[in-house]
């Protein structure tokens, strides 16, 4: 007999017209969330070192504490006998979220980085899309969890509006909720 859980979940993806040329808005992208240090990040690995110093040796976060973690450009690799058209994939991630939910249930690491792509579709409007974070997390059985999915959700929404995308009214709610006090105190990074 197989120990087997199953957790059947509905996810959201969301795609957002960037309303600005690829390339345009792909450059701002990357200025907006930096990449992450990784010979930094490795000095760290294996040793017992306080959070906050992880974060501080990562590299400096965008404003919304967003780094890339990974990119890559997929038109060579899709689009071998065929039209070229453009897409970035990236792997987008937070770090103060990540080691927060990760204490709750390491299976969040499957959904965090964020996965986003930056595109040009087939009526030639570029395109953001990534997995609504809050529909990601509220798989989890842990309210905890699905409360960080929910910020990203806002954090995504202000990172969007910082790069003149209007984000949907489902980010814009998310967005317009502020974190709470106890959420402040017990979560310092909301504190910007």
């Amino acid at each position: 007999m197989t120990n087997l859980l199953s957790f059947p979940h509905q996810v959201t993806r969301l795609v957002f017209d960037a309303g600005q040329p690829y390339e345009k808005f792909r450059s701002r992208y990357e200025a907006a969330v930096p990449p992450a240090d990784p010979l930094r990040l490795g000095e760290t690995a294996g040793r017992h070192v306080r959070w906050h110093d992880v974060i501080a040796d990562a590299g400096q976060p965008s404003p919304d504490g967003f780094v890339l973690h990974w990119r890559a450009d997929m038109a060579p690799l899709m689009t071998t006998g065929g039209e070229l058209r453009p897409g970035t994939a990236y792997l987008m991630g937070h770090y103060a979220v990540a080691e927060k939910i990760y204490r709750q249930d390491p299976a969040v690491m499957l959904y965090t980085p964020l996965r986003t792509l930056i595109y040009i579709d087939l009526n030639d409007r570029t395109r953001f899309t990534v997995d609504q974070p809050s529909t990601v997390f509220a798989s989890f059985a842990e309210p905890a969890i699905a409360e960080y999915g929910v910020d990203l959700d806002r954090q995504l929404g202000e990172l969007l509006s910082a790069l003149g995308v209007e984000a949907t009214p489902v980010l814009a709610a998310a967005s317009a909720a502020p974190p709470n006090d106890e959420q402040k105190r017990s979560e310092p990074w909301l504190n910007r």
